[in-house]
């Protein structure tokens, strides 16, 4: 159920069939499948998409790419029946704007303050704000400074990322007020292989958050 200021809850790197049954079992809102080979949670788009007719259709199914052509992301999106693409690499706001089957998520990893300007170029659905790395695209574990984000305004779905787990959870949502919270590593056994009581104690977590104030990235 969708409560008025509460975040939803993405799942990312799943790689079995039964690490997305526990991850909507736990109640997560959507999970993320890697199409990006380099990513130690990678999987085959066939696989993907055999676990994703499995899935209940209330689920939000995310595919992940790292400056993948066009042509493989929406031959992916439609094979494995995507809802949404996400896109970690170097892709232009023109890019963007080419991929129309789905609905489009950049990420942006966090180094240093956001130009708003920058953003606003980017006609997506939503933003996934995630730690910079120079050696991974994501799923480093690491917690990006929160503050790098206060006082950014946009207007796009605002999804917070990097490190999250079910002990910072909670205070990461009263700092950032993102529309989604995602986690991935954090929640994991090992590389590609979930955790189910991680995963259900973190969408608990969230859960229990209340009275969030409903204005987004914006600081106290």
């Amino acid at each position: 159920m969708v409560v008025p200021g509460r975040p939803l809850v993405k799942i990312c790197g799943i790689t079995n069939l039964q690490d997305a049954l526990s991850a909507v079992e736990a109640g997560c809102d959507a999970v993320g499948f890697i199409f990006y080979r380099k990513s130690l949670r990678y999987i085959a788009p066939a696989k993907a998409a055999s676990i994703i007719f499995s899935l209940p259709k209330r689920i939000l199914k995310v595919g992940v790419f790292v400056d993948a052509k066009p042509a493989f992301i929406l031959k992916t999106a439609k094979k494995c029946g995507l809802d949404a693409v996400q896109l970690h690499g170097n892709e232009s706001p023109e890019f963007c704007r080419a991929i129309k089957s789905c609905r489009v998520i950049k990420a942006v990893r966090v180094k240093s303050r956001l130009e708003e300007k920058e953003l606003k170029k980017y006609k997506v659905w939503g933003f996934l704000f995630d730690t910079y790395s120079t050696t991974a695209r994501g799923g480093t574990g690491k917690v990006f400074d929160w503050k790098m984000l206060y006082g950014l305004k946009t207007k796009r779905k605002v999804f917070l990322s990097g490190g999250l787990r079910a002990g910072n959870v909670a205070r990461a949502i009263a700092k950032v007020r993102p529309d989604w919270v995602d986690a991935s590593s954090c929640l994991e056994r090992s590389p590609g292989n979930k955790d189910a009581r991680k995963m259900a104690e973190f969408v608990s977590r969230v859960r229990n958050v209340i009275n969030r104030v409903p204005r987004k990235l914006k600081q106290n």
